[in-house]
């Protein structure tokens, strides 16, 4: 009794189409994608803030009227007999300035 192909057929043709746009998809998102990189100096100015929240305002920027903000917060989680450390950290910058029109 031969093996009817056309239902499996439609199946196949479903899967190859859904693969196909999934990636189509995935190389867009690739290229237009920024590599990024790490700067070293945003690194070390990461690991120096100190614990908690803090708001300033720099005394030479008074001109500019610019704010800035940085926070962080280290924990030691524990579960599972695995220990974790979280360490997160922000640095903002807020400011505005007239501009000659």
């Amino acid at each position: 009794m031969p093996l009817p192909l056309a239902p499996i057929a439609l199946f196949a043709l479903r899967g190859t189409v859904v693969a196909a746009a999934i990636w189509t998809a995935r190389r867009a998102l690739v290229a237009l994608s920024h590599p990024g990189r790490t700067d070293q100096r945003a690194e070390d100015a990461l690991d120096d803030l100190g614990e908690g929240l803090s708001v300033h305002s720099p005394a030479d920027r008074e001109m500019d009227r610019q704010k800035n903000a940085s926070a962080r917060l280290r924990r030691m989680i524990r579960f599972r007999g695995q220990s974790y450390e979280i360490d997160a950290g922000l640095l903002a910058r807020f400011r505005i300035r007239k501009t000659p029109e």
